[in-house]
């Protein structure tokens, strides 16, 4: 008798037993049976312990050994076919919290460091700027302490001057505020005696300047005057290239030592070398008697020197600079008409002042820096240089061009410009523009530009005005820069703007 009992064959697999017989009736038996579970219940029986498959096998060997021993026939039983087998299907899930959770607390962990890391370079990106770039922002706070420390040098012996005793004494000169502020220099608006004044030093601090070796090597003993001129001359030549004869080096004493007869203390030695050593002083001083376009000094004490205060122009006013301080009263019936009168009064004088500083020194003065903030006007309407860091006259310039190159564009010193020349890779000592065409690019053409004709009362000469301003500004470009050609411009301009005067 058979057993109508089938075993899943993965069943089998798992709980295979010693012997091959078990395998074989196996088989034997699947096919007398002719019935199996199906595939997916074969599968899903898989949990099935392998010890309880291996008793079934074992009983149905049994039996078949019982039926055959007593000779017994059967037919096999008819079994009806069975199902089909089912499909599978595919049920989805949401996971559970305790599955999320570890995701999400791995993303919000990342997204905290990364939001601290951004936090960390903001800050410390802060402190850099402010370190870097306001650290020398222009306080009163500083410049107040700037002048404490200036007056405690001076109560010491230290230094002297004669504005001295006003600012440290008797207070007659007071602070007012910080202009400018940059790498050292210095620049503070001061009350004296109630009218404005700029004091000005190239180093902060009196120390900063180098100490004159006379007085380190003579000590108490006092120094002749003929070697405090010679160091001065030697001096303004490291300075300004200039070569200077012994009377003219007088003519940098401060005003309460120009009469001096005698010895000069340690003092006022080592303040007057503080301001030998800026060329700006210098310069200043030497063209006081000379040239009516330079800032008029007023004094000094110790480092710090004073000049008259002026108004600076700037890039961004409609007329480069504030005129109406300057208008009459029989002008301010017609702000229009006195405005476009003073406009062309200030380009009268900077035609001057370029031609001034081309022709009446001994040495041609170069401006390399021009721009409206580095001018100012008096009452008068002349025009005033009132920063020169960037003059240099022709020795100092021709030095300062010289210079390695590859090509022309290596060989512009600001608004100075020179050639390369590609054979000797050097440029070349001469400047290929001059004052006057500079002036034409950056001061005339945006004070005469057709933008701003509604500042201005209409003249039948603007547009002709304009026209040879844009002539000027362009000739280094064209290089029509030979003597001939500038003094025709230089007339051009200067009949165009006395027209324009005459007709007002």
């Amino acid at each position: 008798m058979h057993l109508g009992m089938c075993v899943s064959v993965g069943r089998l697999r798992r709980s295979r037993l010693p012997g091959s017989h078990t395998h074989t009736h196996t088989q034997h038996g699947e096919g007398a049976v002719g019935s199996c579970t199906s595939v997916r219940e074969v599968h899903r029986g898989e949990g099935l312990g392998s010890a309880a498959g291996g008793s079934h096998v074992l009983g149905e060997a049994a039996g078949a050994s019982h039926g055959q021993a007593g000779g017994l026939t059967a037919s096999p039983p008819i079994h009806p076919p069975p199902p089909p087998p089912k499909a599978m299907s595919v049920t989805w899930s949401p996971p559970t919290f305790r599955q999320i959770r570890p995701k999400t607390v791995r993303k919000s962990a990342l997204l905290c460091f990364l939001v601290w890391i951004a936090c960390w370079l903001l800050v410390n990106t802060s402190i850099f700027i402010h370190r870097s770039i306001f650290a020398e922002y222009c306080t009163d706070q500083k410049s107040k302490g700037i002048i404490r420390r200036l007056c405690y040098d001076y109560r010491q012996g230290v230094l002297t001057g004669d504005l001295c005793e006003d600012l440290c004494v008797t207070q007659t000169m007071v602070y007012k505020r910080c202009l400018y502020y940059d790498k050292g220099k210095k620049v503070i608006q001061a009350d004296w005696n109630g009218r404005p004044i700029i004091l000005k030093s190239k180093l902060e601090n009196f120390l900063s300047y180098e100490s004159l070796y006379l007085l380190d090597e003579r000590e108490n003993r006092p120094i002749p005057d003929i070697d405090i001129l010679v160091f001065t001359a030697l001096e303004i030549k490291h300075s300004l290239g200039l070569e200077v004869k012994n009377v003219t080096v007088p003519q940098l004493w401060t005003k309460h030592l120009k009469d001096r007869r005698g010895s000069f203390s340690r003092a006022e030695l080592a303040s007057m070398w503080s301001l030998f050593q800026q060329e700006e002083y210098v310069f200043f001083q030497l063209l006081q008697d000379l040239s009516k376009h330079v800032l008029r000094v007023v004094g000094s004490c110790g480092h710090f020197y004073a000049v008259e205060y002026l108004t600076a122009g700037h890039a961004w006013h409609h007329s480069l600079f504030s005129l109406e301080e300057f208008a009459t009263p029989s002008w301010r019936g017609s702000s229009r008409k006195a405005l476009w009168k003073m406009t062309n009064g200030i380009a009268l004088s900077f035609l001057e002042l370029a031609r001034h500083f081309e022709n009446d020194f001994s040495h041609q003065l170069h401006l390399c820096d021009i721009k409206p903030e580095n001018f100012a006007i008096r009452a008068d309407l002349t025009v005033v240089a009132i920063d020169v860091d960037m003059a240099f006259f022709e020795p100092k310039m021709r030095d300062i061009l010289e210079q390695n190159c590859t090509g022309d564009e290596d060989c512009n010193f600001f608004d100075c410009f020179s050639r390369c020349n590609i054979k000797t890779k050097k440029c070349r000592a001469e400047r290929t523009n001059n004052n006057l065409q500079v002036i034409c690019d950056k001061i005339f053409r945006p004070l005469f530009s057709p933008r701003l004709s509604e500042f201005r009362v209409y003249h039948p000469l603007q547009s002709q005005l304009y026209k040879a301003v844009q002539k000027c500004a362009e000739l280094s470009n064209s290089g029509s820069m030979d003597w001939k050609t500038m003094e025709l411009t230089f007339s051009e301009l200067r009949n165009l703007f006395e027209a324009c005067q005459r007709d007002l």
